[in-house]
């Protein structure tokens, strides 16, 4: 995936999410004045400090009581209003931040979605949801914590070096120039700490997809006895991840310190230069410990920052991963305005199509066409079957014809109409894929079909079972239609999936229908319910087969065959096999092969 994660400074990272989320700055304003309040109200402890001592103690022996509490009282009034106004702001950032992330959670979804398939291939799955959860909750954690840290402690900072400056500005000076090379220290470490979260994000979006096919390819790794293998190859991962988690937290450990060093610095400091001052100065007692306090107020804030950056460095290489994504151009672009398809049966046309994968693994690959120049017109409801041996490029032919990737040149037209000019929303109504390996959810095998028209009522299922004529095996089903059929699918057989996924088009309606045929053995009945359901699927519509049994082609009205990326035969099974050319290799070899079963 061409990522650029490391194209964000952390500055500009905030402020391009800040833009993603625009409601994190609906109401700023009022929170950042409410923070303000909670800030002002805590100030107001050392100054009624100094006004208890000054005033309140008049004399070594005299003590104004009624001064000392009337200060005090004043004092428990300001902290809770500044406890009300803090509790305010805290609502109001948390519940915009998390409006602002489910936001932001959802937009990632929906542009993963829109992604061309170049950039899937480019991208392990694993590493996509990494983007949708791991990093996110990286920005979850430091809005519950290092958001309202940096609001409050950082509105905080400002009210108390203002009240500093008017207080005494001299000591105000002192304890400013003496904290000052705190931010420098803080700046340097922050620029090691946020390579080293880059990395640690990187190495944990690679430890996620590692496990994530550990899981999923569990079957197949136990019947080749491979557990091992790759046991040891996602034991490497985790530790790379482990390492630059450690790296990173050795770095951010250096904070916590280095904040407190300059606290006593500072605060000594004052001490000392207060003292050189003296009453002469005309500080009192009373300012001269208000003062302490109120520097103690300043660098409270710093030290706890000194941790939030940490969490915070984290939280900024999540979220340079997440905008990475969305900057990712979708694919294939949507037509500013869009060109109806017309009515009724669609034609189809590949006009001199070239396309070549991209690939970040391999960059020697990237210019190698997978298709070349290839022409061919299929004229509306024509059966067609495409075959060719693996790699041939017969898939990669049915996923440009569907849209989900643009030739990189030449041009597929549908009804006449260029794919890169129709819409995507009438694209899908009007053409449907049937995947080699239907991906079905964890539900019954009614809300599988549904998906494909989410309005859809259990009489249109029903009418779309007896349509392609598979009432027999939804009979045969231990629940019939409200069957589960376990994660993705996985309760029922290859050909059995491939049903549902029949029954999922027959109930969208396509004029065009794109099916990926699946390379599975299935039984002899099944094999026929699926040869009976897709000739009734197939009537009236345009059907383009990528076909890995021949079986399938030998009932097409027509046979394109590829080999190596060019159309090298195209016509009926009968007039192919007749020309002892590709197709009849392809056959015999495929019928050698049937036989021996």
């Amino acid at each position: 995936m061409n990522e650029p994660v490391g194209r964000f400074s952390t500055v500009d990272a905030i402020g391009r999410g800040l833009q993603e989320a625009p409601v994190l700055r609906q109401g700023l304003g009022v929170t950042w004045l409410f923070a303000g309040v909670g800030a002002g109200g805590r100030v107001v402890v050392p100054i009624m400090i100094q006004q208890a001592i000054d005033r309140g103690i008049v004399g070594q022996d005299e003590v104004r009581v009624d001064r000392v509490a009337v200060f005090g009282a004043v004092a428990a009034v300001a902290l809770l209003i500044a406890g009300v106004a803090q509790r305010t702001a805290m609502v109001r950032l948390g519940a915009r931040s998390e409006q602002a992330l489910f936001d932001l959670r959802r937009r990632l979804i929906a542009h993963i979605h829109r992604l061309s398939l170049a950039d899937h291939n480019d991208e392990r799955r694993g590493g996509l949801v990494a983007r949708v959860t791991s990093d996110i909750e990286t920005l979850t954690q430091f809005f519950q914590w290092g958001g309202l840290a940096w609001l409050l402690n950082g509105t905080m900072m400002l009210v108390v070096a203002a009240v500093m400056l008017a207080y005494n500005w001299a000591l105000a000076l002192v304890a400013f120039v003496v904290a000052l090379p705190l931010a420098f220290v803080l700046r340097a470490v922050q620029r090691h700490l946020s390579a080293a979260y880059d990395r640690a994000r990187e190495r944990n979006g690679e430890m996620l997809s590692a496990v994530s096919e550990a899981v999923t390819g569990a079957e197949t790794i136990r019947a080749y006895g491979a557990g091992r293998h790759i046991a040891a190859e996602t034991n490497v991962t985790v530790k790379r991840r482990a390492d630059a988690q450690i790296r990173a937290n050795v770095i951010g450990a250096f904070l916590f310190p280095s904040g407190e060093v300059f606290s006593v610095l500072t605060v000594a400091a004052v001490v000392g230069a207060g003292v050189w001052l003296g009453p002469a100065s005309g500080l009192t007692a009373g300012a001269m410990v208000g003062f302490v306090f109120l520097t103690y107020r300043f660098l409270e804030p710093i030290a706890e920052l000194t941790e939030v950056l940490d969490q915070t460095q984290t939280a900024v290489a999540g979220l340079r991963r997440v905008l990475g994504v969305l900057d990712m151009p979708v694919g294939p672009p949507q037509p500013a305005e869009s060109i109806p398809l017309p009515a009724g049966p669609l034609g189809l046309d590949i006009d001199r199509v070239t396309f070549s994968y991209r690939s970040r693994a391999d960059r020697a690959l990237a210019d190698q066409p997978v298709l070349t120049d290839v022409r061919v017109s299929i004229p509306a409801g024509q059966q067609v079957a495409l075959v060719g041996a693996t790699g041939s490029g017969k898939t990669t032919l049915g996923r440009l014809i569907a849209r989900f990737a643009d030739p990189t040149s030449g041009e597929i037209r549908l009804g006449g109409v260029p794919l890169p000019a129709t819409g995507n929303d009438e694209l899908r109504h009007r053409l449907v894929v049937v995947a080699q390996e239907p991906f079905l959810f964890d539900d019954t095998i009614t809300a599988n079909v549904r998906f494909s028209r989410p309005g859809a009522t259990e009489a249109d299922v029903e009418r779309v079972i007896d349509e392609l004529d598979v009432r027999d095996w939804v009979r045969s089903l231990p629940d019939g239609l409200h069957t589960r059929v376990g994660e993705r699918g996985e309760q029922l057989s290859a050909g059995e999936r491939q049903l549902v996924a029949l029954l999922r088009a027959g109930l969208a309606d396509p004029d065009v229908l794109v099916l990926d045929e699946a390379t599975s053995s299935v039984d002899a009945l099944t094999e026929v319910r699926i040869s009976r359901a897709l000739t009734h699927l197939a009537q009236g519509r345009t059907t383009i087969a990528i076909a890995h049994r021949l079986s399938t082609a030998a009932r097409a009205d027509r046979v394109l065959v590829l080999d190596d990326g060019h159309l090298v035969e195209d016509g009926s099974h009968a007039q192919l096999i007749l020309r002892a050319g590709p197709y009849r290799r392809l056959y015999d070899a495929w019928m050698t092969a049937t036989s021996a079963q």
